[in-house]
C-alpha cells in the first residue's frame, strides 16, 4: 500500500465532529490542521451547518475536492460503511482514531475494516490511535496544543503503539534537544503496522534515525520486521514492554497485541542491526547520538573530566558496556602536561579518565580533547563538563564542536539538566555535539554507536 498520501495529505476529511462539543477529539483535530497546517482541511457530521464559520459537510462524496485522507472519529459500528463511502468517493488512505475495536473485545468489527481495507488497497492506521504527526502536513493528535510544547523539526522518526508513550517521547526527545521528522500512532494496527511504517521511512528522505516503541508483533510480521531492519542502513531503535507476566497482560488489554516471548525477542534485537532501549531516557540517549553520528566501529574512549567522581562513573559504565577507557602512555601523558594551563599542571591526573580539575579553563578542554581526538588509539571522546567551574565560559561547546567536524571522530558530552546551563548546552547541540543529562546517559550513547553495528 503506497502511504505518501497517508503521511503527507495535500487534503484531509475529518468525520464526526460535533456541532455542540468543541472538546470532541474530531473537532480539536479541524482545528488544528485548518489553522496549522498546510492540509486542505474539511468536516463532516450528517446534520451538516457551520463549524466556526466553516462548512460542515454531511458526507464524504459532498466535499468539493477529491481527499486524500479520511480521519474517522465515530462510533466503532460507524466505521465499515464509512470507510465503504470513503473508497467509493476516491479517498486514498484513513486514520481511525476511534476505540471499541478487538481491544475491547469486538474483534469482529476490527475483522471487517480489515477486509475492506485489504479489498480495496485502502492504507489505514489504527484503530484506537493518535495518528499521524507529519508537519507541515498534518497533525491528527486530539491534544489541544496548548498542553504539549512545540516539538523540534529534526531527524528522528518516531512510530509507538501507543499514543501516550508517543506523546511523552516527542516531549522528552525535544527537551532533551532532538528534533522529530514524524510520529505515527498505530494503536491496535489492524491493517498498517510496524513492518508498513518501517518500509515508509526507510525512504524518507527527511528520516535519518527510526524510533519504536513496540508491544509485540502480529503473528509472522516480527521476522519480515528484523529483515527490513537488516537491509537499512539506517538506526533503527527500539523501546519494548511486555517484558514481564504482568506487562504482558497490560499489552493485551490495551492493543490486544500478542507480546510474545522477551527473553527470544531481545536476543533476536541483538542479532540484528537494531539497539534495544531498556527505558525512554535510553531511547532518547541512542535518538539523539544516532541523529548526530553513524554507528561506527568505537571501541577505546577517552574521558575528560573535570572530577574524579565523575569520571569514575563513567568508567565504569564503560565497563559494564564492554567499552574499552583506553591506557594513555606515559610520554604522551607528560606532553599533554605540558601543554595545558600552568595552573593544572601540577593538580591534574592525565591517566584515563583525565581530571583537569575544578580549575580548568576552556583552553584545558580544548586543548585536552584536540590532543586526544588526533591519536589514533581514540575512537571517541566523551567530555563530562561541569558549567558550574568559574573557568569556563559557553563558548567552550562551539570551539570543541569546530574540533570534532574537522576530526570526523564522534565526541559525547555530558552537562546536568538545570535551566542556567541552557547556554551550555545549545553550544555544543547547536553545534552537532550530542549532550546528556547524566553520566549515564553520556555513556549509553557512545554504547549505541559501540561496535559498528549499525
Amino acid at each position: 500500500m503506497n502511504l505518501k498520501q497517508v503521511i503527507e495529505p495535500k487534503s484531509i476529511a475529518v468525520i464526526g465532529v460535533s456541532l455542540s462539543n468543541p472538546f470532541n477529539p474530531a473537532n480539536v483535530i479541524f482545528t488544528k490542521n485548518r489553522l496549522r497546517y498546510q492540509a486542505r482541511t474539511y468536516c463532516i457530521n450528517p446534520k451538516g451547518g457551520k463549524l466556526y464559520g466553516d462548512t460542515v459537510y454531511t458526507s464524504i462524496s459532498e466535499i468539493p475536492e477529491k481527499v486524500d485522507l479520511a480521519i474517522f472519529s465515530i462510533r466503532a459500528d460507524m466505521i465499515p460503511r464509512s470507510m465503504e463511502e470513503c473508497i467509493a468517493a476516491g479517498v486514498s488512505g484513513g486514520i481511525i482514531i476511534s476505540g471499541g475495536f478487538s481491544e475491547s473485545g469486538r474483534q469482529d468489527l476490527q475483522e471487517e475494516i480489515v477486509r475492506i481495507a485489504t479489498t480495496h488497497s485502502f492504507p489505514v492506521l489504527g484503530p484506537n490511535c493518535l495518528g499521524i504527526f507529519s508537519p507541515p502536513h498534518i497533525d491528527t493528535f486530539f491534544l489541544p496544543n496548548e498542553r504539549l510544547i512545540d516539538l523540534k523539526k529534526g531527524n528522528v522518526a518516531l512510530i509507538s503503539q501507543s499514543g501516550g508513550i508517543l506523546v511523552d517521547l516527542t516531549i522528552r526527545l525535544t527537551q532533551e534537544g532532538v528534533g522529530i521528522s514524524r510520529a505515527v500512532s498505530i494503536g491496535n494496527k489492524a491493517v498498517l503496522d510496524e513492518v508498513d511504517l518501517l518500509q515508509f521511512f526507510i525512504k524518507d528522505p527527511a528520516t535519518q534515525v527510526i524510533g519504536f516503541y513496540i508491544e509485540g508483533f502480529s503473528n509472522g510480521r516480527g521476522r519480515l520486521f528484523i529483515e527490513e531492519v537488516n537491509h537499512t542502513k539506517k538506526p533503527v531503535v527500539i523501546m519494548k514492554s511486555g517484558k514481564t507476566p504482568d506487562g504482558s497482560k497490560a499489552v493485551s488489554s490495551h492493543t490486544a497485541s500478542l507480546s510474545g516471548d522477551y527473553i527470544t525477542f531481545s536476543e533476536i534485537i541483538k542479532g540484528s542491526r537494531a539497539v534495544e532501549a531498556a527505558d525512554e531516557a535510553e531511547f532518547a540517549a541512542f535518538c539523539e547520538v544516532l541523529s548526530r553520528y553513524s554507528a561506527s566501529n568505537v571501541k577505546n574512549v577517552c574521558i575528560i573530566t573535570a572530577s574524579g567522581g565523575h569520571g569514575a562513573i563513567a568508567s565504569d559504565g564503560c565497563y559494564s558496556a564492554g567499552i574499552t577507557t583506553v591506557d594513555i602512555p606515559k610520554n604522551d601523558q607528560e606532553e599533554l602536561k605540558n601543554l595545558v594551563s600552568k595552573s593544572i599542571q601540577g593538580i591534574a591526573s592525565f591517566s584515563n579518565p583525565i581530571d583537569l580539575t575544578g580549575s580548568a579553563v576552556d583552553d584545558d578542554f580544548i586543548t585536552t580533547t584536540r590532543y586526544f581526538i588526533g591519536k589514533e588509539y581514540v575512537d571517541c571522546v566523551l567530555i563530562l563538563l561541569l558549567p558550574y567551574l568559574p573557568g569556563i565560559t559557553s563558548d567552550v561547546g562551539a570551539r570543541i564542536a569546530q574540533i570534532a567536524r574537522e576530526s570526523g571522530k564522534p565526541v559525547v558530552t555530558y552537562i546536568p539538566h538545570v535551566d542556567k546551563y541552557g547556554i551550555f548546552i545549545d553550544g555544543f547541540e547547536s553545534n552537532g555535539i550530542p549532550v546528556a543529562h547524566s553520566v549515564e546517559g553520556a555513556v549509553s550513547m557512545v554504547r549505541a554507536i559501540a561496535g559498528g553495528k549499525l
